[in-house]
């Protein structure tokens, strides 16, 4: 008989039965967290900024408990649902920074792992597209010309980070997506800038008719 085997299966025991309820925790936090993250995103989308950095607010409250605690066991904190709600913690502070023209967050600030902040960055860029041709349909032409510039500068700095996916998490798939939404986006508005320029012309055309017809009755 073995002496000592009882307590080490007991131990074994305890220890699954304490890191498996803080896995259970950690999946139920990363969901709530990825929860705040989408409605700080569609809050900024809304230009609701008071609102969308209230959630951003409770998101990063909410990412600080769930790492403090998931760090004891580093194969949870490390673990894809984990960093997967990290990195959406990053995209709706970046997204709210950039929509707004203030600075970038840094990873440091928001406690966020290095790798899952580029991709978060990334995903952000997803989501400008979409500002940028609200903006095309606003006529607002020069916004989107400053969103574009913005979009191009992440995918120039992203594209030169050439690391193995297991040190990045996968950024080499995330910067292909930011150069398909950046083309697509570019591609968009120069179409919108020559048809105005069109409208602009045949208007001039138009009125210089006008103009023409007017002097022709009169003489």
């Amino acid at each position: 008989m073995i002496s000592n085997l009882d307590g080490i299966i007991d131990q074994a025991n305890a220890f699954f039965t304490a890191k498996n309820a803080l896995r259970d925790e950690t999946l139920r936090r990363s969901r709530s967290l990825i929860r705040f993250c989408a409605n700080s995103i569609r809050a900024t989308h809304r230009h609701e900024y008071a609102q969308a950095r209230e959630l951003l607010s409770e998101a990063r409250e909410a990412a600080e408990l769930m790492c403090r605690e998931a760090r004891v066991y580093p194969d949870l904190y490390f673990a894809g649902y984990t960093q997967d709600a990290m990195k959406e913690l990053a995209e709706a502070a970046i997204t709210l920074a950039l929509v707004t023209e203030d600075r970038l967050p840094e990873p440091q600030e928001l406690g966020v792992e290095v790798a899952a902040y580029l991709n978060g960055l990334g995903e952000a860029i997803g989501e400008m597209r979409r500002f940028a041709l609200d903006s095309l349909r606003r006529d607002e032409i020069a916004q989107a010309e400053r969103i574009l510039q913005m979009m191009d500068d992440v995918y120039s700095q992203l594209v030169a980070i050439d690391y193995p996916d297991s040190l990045t998490r996968g950024l080499r798939r995330t910067t292909d997506m930011v150069r398909g939404v950046t083309e697509r986006t570019r591609g968009d508005l120069t179409l919108t800038v020559r048809q105005e320029r069109l409208s602009k012309e045949l208007r001039a055309f138009q009125a210089r008719l006008g103009v023409d017809d007017s002097a022709q009755d009169g003489s």
